[in-house]
């Protein structure tokens, strides 16, 4: 686990699962005042992200002109003031209420996986990406030309290709987050998904402790062939034909 999503013994305590000690059956029991610091992150972020967005919106429809281009490095990166009715880059145009839903369930969706917070890393990936979707959903809902159908603020120009904003990167940059935590096997409470095939170290410790004469084996050694040897000999009474048993030989 990372050390920056292991939670410390203060915060955490490990408990095992009813099926053992296997990783996927482990489970975190997050301290309240750590979940409270991580969701304290994520809201704090999630608002300065929002801010930031609708600053920057406020600037540009008070200081551009529609059809507008102010260069900033050239051709490849300016400014733009573009009113998008769309997804993020200008995507989907035309489909205002069908992102105004998405929206508005992506939102529903982080606040309940909010919940089982663990995570440093998780909550900044959240926090960036709930106040991106949020940038971008109070324009749906309370810009023109109506509320749940307005236009989206853009106004990054990147080399004629498309136009965005501030919400749109951040929704961009903590989607990579999530699918890297997402690969890594980083869930969201900061456990780390055990890979197929692989083996508990402490499993592995206790097998390789156990005796080593709990283990059978076909083979014998030479001096375990004389013993027996011996012991077979010594079963028979010399000189009187019979055997320790009584049993007559002839």
């Amino acid at each position: 686990m990372d050390r920056s999503t292991e939670p410390t013994p203060s915060d955490a305590e490990e408990t095992r699962g009813s099926d053992g000690a296997s990783p996927a059956g482990r489970h975190l029991t997050i301290a309240p005042a750590r979940r409270r610091r991580l969701l304290a992150l994520l809201a704090g972020l999630a608002v300065v992200v929002l801010v930031v967005d609708q600053i920057v919106k406020y600037l540009a429809v008070t200081r551009l002109e529609p059809g507008e281009y102010v260069p900033i490095i050239g051709d490849l990166l300016g400014l733009s003031l573009v009113f998008n009715s769309g997804a993020a880059f200008s995507f989907a145009e035309g489909s205002t209420w069908f992102f105004t839903i998405a929206a508005t369930v992506v939102t529903a969706v982080i606040i309940v996986v909010a919940r089982r917070l663990g995570s440093l890393a998780w909550a900044i990936a959240l926090g960036a990406l709930l106040g991106g979707n949020l940038g971008n959903l109070a324009d749906r809902l309370f810009r023109e030309p109506g509320f749940g159908v307005g236009h989206v603020v853009d106004m990054i120009n990147y080399n004629n290709w498309f136009v965005g904003n501030v919400a749109d990167i951040a929704i961009v940059l903590s989607a990579i987050a999530v699918a890297v935590l997402t690969f890594r096997g980083i869930s969201v409470d900061g456990r780390r998904l055990a890979p197929a095939g692989h083996v508990d170290p402490e499993v592995k410790a206790a097998v390789d402790e156990e005796p080593s004469s709990a283990v059978e084996s076909d083979e014998t050694t030479p001096e375990q062939d004389r013993a027996a040897a011996d012991e077979a000999s010594t079963a028979v009474e010399p000189g009187d034909g019979t055997t320790t048993n009584g049993t007559d030989r002839g």
